[in-house]
């Protein structure tokens, strides 16, 4: 896999996966919206970490050299 998603991507989808565990334990999500963002949580947390998003891949797109001066 190679990386295609800039820090910055990753930060925010590691902070939306943290705040979506938070609202899970804390009782402001539950039933079916539960189950639908713990995936979204459990996607964001693998792409965050991992700096690969197949979704970008698929589409053909890349933040990774977003912030770079040419």
């Amino acid at each position: 896999m190679i990386n295609n998603m800039h820090i910055i991507d990753r930060i925010i989808r590691l902070i939306i996966a943290i705040l979506i565990i938070i609202f899970y334990f804390t009782g402001q999500i539950s039933g079916l919206a539960a189950i639908i963002l713990g995936l979204v949580a459990l996607f964001a947390i693998f792409t965050g970490s991992s700096g690969y998003c197949p979704v970008y891949h698929l589409l053909g797109v890349s933040t990774k050299d977003l912030g770079k001066k040419t």
